[in-house]
């Protein structure tokens, strides 16, 4: 069976020349908790305090936020982060935004996504959505979805790094381990893998029982 990575341990492969950028590439796994828990609180406060939604519905918008994400996830994993262009600077973008994962998928400064990016991208995602609420419960929905966004950030650096001992959190982490290391172009969820059993991406019983054989030679 080929191997779909260049190393699995803690390395690493400089992306840019200059320093600054370079820098800007590697994040310590708690920066994202750092970061984005005062923003969903911020979120939460407005919805709850400050535009006083009725509790229920803002419990509604915040797990709404969430499946949304579960959705987002998906598909930027399948349809942005494994889009395979044909020229040469496409091919170097798509490697600084995920083929560098998945040839190092042990660097443990390159799991969750940097500030430089997930900021941008979060604030796009609010246009959106404000656009699209265009009133008060944009806020939970908000939090939520963040809240989805940082459990994938954190689960992504845990299926790598952590030792997983529930049922629950093996069966996440084999789920992403097979798609690293078994067929990249299945098992597109990280944090949870629905979609991919909604939309057929995901693992079949044969490729499950070549996992449990390769799992039992370890």
């Amino acid at each position: 069976m080929p191997k779909n990575y260049v190393s699995n341990k803690d390395e690493t492969v400089r992306m840019f020349e200059n320093d600054f950028l370079e820098a800007l590439s590697r994040v310590h796994w708690t920066v994202p908790l750092w970061l984005f828990i005062p923003i969903i609180s911020f979120f939460m406060y407005e919805g709850f305090y400050v535009f006083s939604l009725p509790f229920m519905k803002s419990v509604f918008l915040i797990v709404f936020g969430l499946f949304v994400w579960t959705f987002t996830e998906y598909s930027l994993h399948r349809f942005v982060f494994h889009y395979q262009p044909k020229s040469n600077s496409g091919k170097r973008l798509h490697f600084i935004v995920h083929g560098v994962h998945h040839d190092y998928p042990k660097d443990s400064k390159r799991l969750v996504m940097p500030p430089s990016v997930s900021i941008p991208l979060a604030s796009l995602f609010f246009i959106l959505f404000n656009y699209l609420f265009s009133n008060a419960n944009v806020f939970p929905f908000f939090a939520g979805f963040l809240i989805g966004y940082l459990f994938y950030d954190i689960s992504h650096y845990a299926i790598h790094h952590f030792n997983m001992h529930s049922k629950f959190w093996l069966w996440i982490k084999n789920h992403h381990s097979k798609h690293h290391y078994q067929n990249p172009n299945l098992g597109y969820g990280v944090s949870q893998p629905t979609w991919d059993y909604v939309f057929g991406t995901a693992f079949s019983a044969k490729e499950n029982s070549i996992q449990n054989e390769t799992e039992q030679i370890k």
